[in-house]
């Protein structure tokens, strides 16, 4: 498997938890990250291209450094890449295509619904390097169905990301200044850009529950979080909104009245699955893509069809003081993401790597 890293993103948890899950199905597994970021628990054989990366690395090191990769798969005769990178640039991933990963079948997985991300910038010639791979992984059916049929990938499947059973095992202390279960929570890297964590802001204040001494807790690091930390200190609802530092979400989730997401747009998000297989019910909006194919309204959580700070802060506002709604979602939670266990999503990912190791 190839990654960027194992840290931060969901794409690089995801990428972690296949290789345990890959490893439990009796693969031999090898992670390759491009840069020197560990923060996830994998399995197998980490081979770190940042070990050799040097500062201010021109184009010629890059190109020395990433022949290192091909080297590596020739030395270990890998039989099937799984690249969870991004890609965004046309010409690098001709080069990845055509030179570090030629001779290897390869399965590319798509984890965000922005071709901008997955497709380059010339979506239309890239689908054609897709369409040459052994199979080209979605996590979501809507970027199965709608996106990529849309730029010709003919090749496509859904393969939903996988929750972890034993997260609810990991426990840790909450910092002193949040309430046990009596905090919002909503977590991610803080890019404004993709997660609109100002629209979260709006509504919470909106929503009033912050008068009830209820809290908003946001956890996490990005580009933008001192900007949103400044604008939070000038709202109403101030004293009430928590920042916390990156972390193990775990245990902060299991702790929460229920999670919030107000992405822009997502692949599969993780922060829904992660939460309602802990018991914790979610509050969304119904972005492109993935809300829609894990959360049942009114069931297991909120859907809200459309970008509306009153309509979200009203959604807020019942989630946290309708107690039998909120016990009936936390009861129907765990049930309802069954489907994404690592037992199921597993069985799904020895099927399709049997099928490219058929092929000629």
């Amino acid at each position: 498997m190839v990654s960027i890293s194992l840290g931060k993103g969901g794409a690089e948890r995801s990428c972690a938890m296949l290789s345990e899950m890959l490893h439990e199905q009796g693969y031999e597994v090898h992670i390759a990250i491009l840069n020197n970021q560990v923060d996830y628990p994998y399995k197998g054989a980490l081979f770190n291209l940042g070990d050799f990366k040097k500062e201010n690395e021109n184009f010629r090191g890059r190109f020395k450094r990433l022949l290192k990769l091909r080297q590596y798969l020739k030395q270990h005769a890998i039989e099937v890449v799984i690249d969870h990178r991004t890609k965004n640039q046309y010409y690098r991933e001709r080069f990845y295509h055509n030179i570090i990963y030629k001779g290897f079948q390869k399965i590319y997985v798509v984890h965000s619904a922005n071709p901008n991300l997955y497709l380059t910038k010339q979506p239309k010639k890239f689908s054609k390097i897709y369409n040459k791979n052994s199979a080209t992984v979605a996590v979501s059916n809507h970027i199965t169905e709608k996106i990529l049929p849309s730029f010709g990938i003919t090749n496509a499947t859904t393969i939903h990301n996988a929750f972890n059973g034993g997260w609810a095992s990991q426990s840790a202390n909450l910092p002193k200044n949040i309430t046990p279960h009596n905090y919002i929570l909503s977590y991610g890297r803080i890019e404004e850009a993709v997660k609109d964590f100002t629209f979260l802001l709006n509504a919470f204040t909106a929503s009033q529950v912050w008068k009830k001494g209820v809290q908003l807790v946001i956890m996490g690091e990005g580009e933008d979080k001192e900007a949103l930390q400044q604008f939070a200190s000038t709202l109403p609802s101030a004293q009430q909104i928590v920042f916390l530092p990156h972390q193990s979400p775990f245990s902060i989730i299991q702790k929460a009245k229920f999670v919030t997401l107000t992405s822009r747009f997502e692949g599969f998000p993780m922060v829904l699955v992660e939460s309602l297989s802990l018991g914790v019910p979610v509050v969304s909006l119904d972005i492109v893509s993935g809300p829609s194919e894990i959360i049942e309204d009114g069931s297991n959580g909120l859907l809200i069809p459309k970008r509306d700070v009153s309509l979200f802060a009203q959604a807020m506002q019942r989630m946290a003081t309708n107690s039998i709604l909120r016990e009936q979602c936390a009861k129907n939670a765990k049930p309802s993401v069954a489907r994404f266990s690592t037992i199921e999503i597993g069985e799904k990912w020895n099927q399709l790597i049997q099928h490219a190791l058929r092929r000629p």
